[in-house]
């Protein structure tokens, strides 16, 4: 289970990173939706580096060369986009940093395997649902896919992804909820991650 998380505001960024990392998050998806992405992230990655070594932070939302190329020289572990982006992929390529675009169809998954992508990304996943990952699994048992959209915390949810045969799913506003982040309740995000690993770890 992968966070995605953007806000404007270092400290709730802070928070919500040391949130996840005490519940068991090693990898982080860090947005670029904001004019504070990239101040806020390179914030974010020299704490990881001082606090938390083995935490991975990557930066989604990227569909321009240019700012994969600005976040990895920052310390992104990975890229990853709503769509498939060529100068994205030769900029990853080239720095040797595995890139995970957003995919929508059979072909365009297909397309971005034969790119040199290890994992794609389906997206949004809320509007393909799981059986997208299972009808896809059969002809292209190889295929590893990451959901990201409409994945929820839940039991319920968590098993008809990873059933399907998901690699692993993204998961933001309902792993963070708006009340939750104006209450500061990071006690709610960690115990959270915990339920999420405890339930994938199961199945």
């Amino acid at each position: 289970m992968v966070p995605v998380f953007y806000h404007a505001d270092y400290a709730i960024c802070e928070n919500v990173l040391k949130a996840c990392y005490a519940g068991g998050v090693r990898m982080f998806e860090f947005t670029n939706r904001g004019e504070a992405a990239y101040d806020n992230f390179v914030k974010m990655q020299a704490l990881a580096k001082a606090q938390m070594p083995d935490m991975q932070i990557g930066v989604g939302s990227v569909v321009r060369g240019a700012d994969a190329k600005r976040f990895i020289e920052a310390g992104a572990a990975f890229i990853v986009g709503p769509c498939f982006s060529q100068p994205v992929l030769e900029v990853c390529k080239q720095m040797n940093i595995p890139y995970i675009p957003g995919c929508g169809t059979v072909t365009e998954i297909f397309n971005a395997q034969e790119a040199g992508c290890e994992v794609t990304k389906l997206f949004p996943g809320d509007v393909y649902g799981p059986n997208m990952v299972k009808d896809l699994m059969a002809p292209m048992p190889w295929s590893k896919v990451m959901v990201t959209g409409g994945v929820a915390p839940e039991k319920e949810n968590l098993e008809k992804w990873f059933k399907a045969g998901a690699l692993c799913v993204g998961m933001g506003s309902k792993l963070f909820p708006k009340e939750v982040l104006v209450a500061q309740d990071w006690t709610y995000v960690t115990n959270k991650c915990k339920e999420c690993f405890e339930i994938i770890n199961n199945l």
